[in-house]
């Protein structure tokens, strides 16, 4: 993949990934292997753990459309080398969490809500 035509986003719009029996099964080792590697990525590339964690899913019986979808990612990540988390040095790295919880807050479906918020240092990072 390293001359790969590049792409501007990690997956299109007009991709619904479901678990099709249609098509054909690719072997789990390599599907596994490559969304292992993917997810270690995330670490330093939260722009793609969206599409990592929806394409993990799939681990137990990943076909050809969950296979390119991961494809297409790696295409992703060849034009975007650039872009990631930096973290500089002489900065305090503590990790700070937040949390916001809302305990049957939706009145239609009486569901309960929350939301987190992580700062490594001064950086936002989920």
């Amino acid at each position: 993949m390293d001359k790969c035509k590049v792409v501007s986003t990690p997956i299109s719009k007009r991709c619904h990934l479901d678990q099709d029996d249609v098509e054909n099964s690719v072997e789990q080792t390599k599907h596994r292997g490559l969304i292992g590697s993917l997810l270690y990525l995330t670490t330093s590339r939260p722009d793609i753990m969206f599409v990592v964690c929806m394409c993990a899913r799939f681990q137990y019986v990943p076909n050809e459309s969950h296979y390119n979808v991961a494809k297409r990612i790696l295409k992703y990540l060849q034009g975007t080398k650039e872009v990631g988390l930096w973290y500089p040095c002489h900065v305090s790295l503590n990790l700070i969490g937040y949390s916001d919880y809302d305990f049957v807050g939706c009145k239609i479906h009486r569901k309960s809500r929350s939301g987190t918020c992580h700062l490594h240092g001064s950086s936002l990072i989920s």
